[in-house]
């Protein structure tokens, strides 16, 4: 056995030696390229979104929900129209909430910590509800699908939300200040 041990070994030590003084020609052009390394992450990028993308298409044709999608890729759909004050940023939105993870999972939601109130514009919830928020008046019914990239992006909230996680939101605007 030790010696089936040693063969390995010795296999493993000149493989590296052999590798290590190979051309340095080969090493160069294997050495690791900044425009390369940075093309290779935006190409990657392209696909996570791409496929996000066709996650959220999927998810609104099962529920058949007539969505606009926003510049951003924002989707949202009023299902019942309020009659109230229209919002606009620098003003104070309060709304009922309940968010879940498009797999169906729940995240967080006023029934449970109460209605949420932030400024708008001052980047006090994520940029999906900032944006979404816009188009509604107080009474207003809307569902929202976040993109990862609208939500908590790459690292999630360290609590419910995953990273890289679409997020979809049922919002109430119940007073505009």
């Amino acid at each position: 056995m030790n010696l089936k041990l040693s063969i390995i070994f010795l296999f493993l030590i000149s493989s590296m030696f052999y590798i290590g003084c190979g051309n340095s020609n080969d090493s160069e052009k294997n050495s690791l390229n900044p425009d390369k390394f940075k093309e290779s992450l935006v190409k990657a990028n392209k696909k996570l979104v791409k496929t996000e993308d066709e996650e959220i298409e999927d998810y609104i044709a099962r529920y058949q929900w007539k969505m606009t999608k926003t510049e951003t890729g924002l989707r949202y759909f009023i299902y019942k129209n309020g009659k109230g004050n229209k919002s606009e940023k620098g003003k104070i939105a309060k709304i009922n909430y309940q968010s879940s993870l498009i797999t169906g999972t729940p995240c967080y939601s006023s029934t449970e910590s109460g209605p949420k109130s932030f400024v708008i514009g001052k980047g006090e919830v994520e940029n999906g509800i900032e944006e979404g928020i816009l188009f509604l008046r107080v009474g207003d019914k809307a569902k929202f699908i976040i993109p990862s990239h609208l939500a908590f992006g790459l690292v999630g909230d360290d609590k419910k939300i995953p990273k890289r996680a679409t997020l979809i939101y049922d919002v109430e605007l119940i007073e505009i200040q």
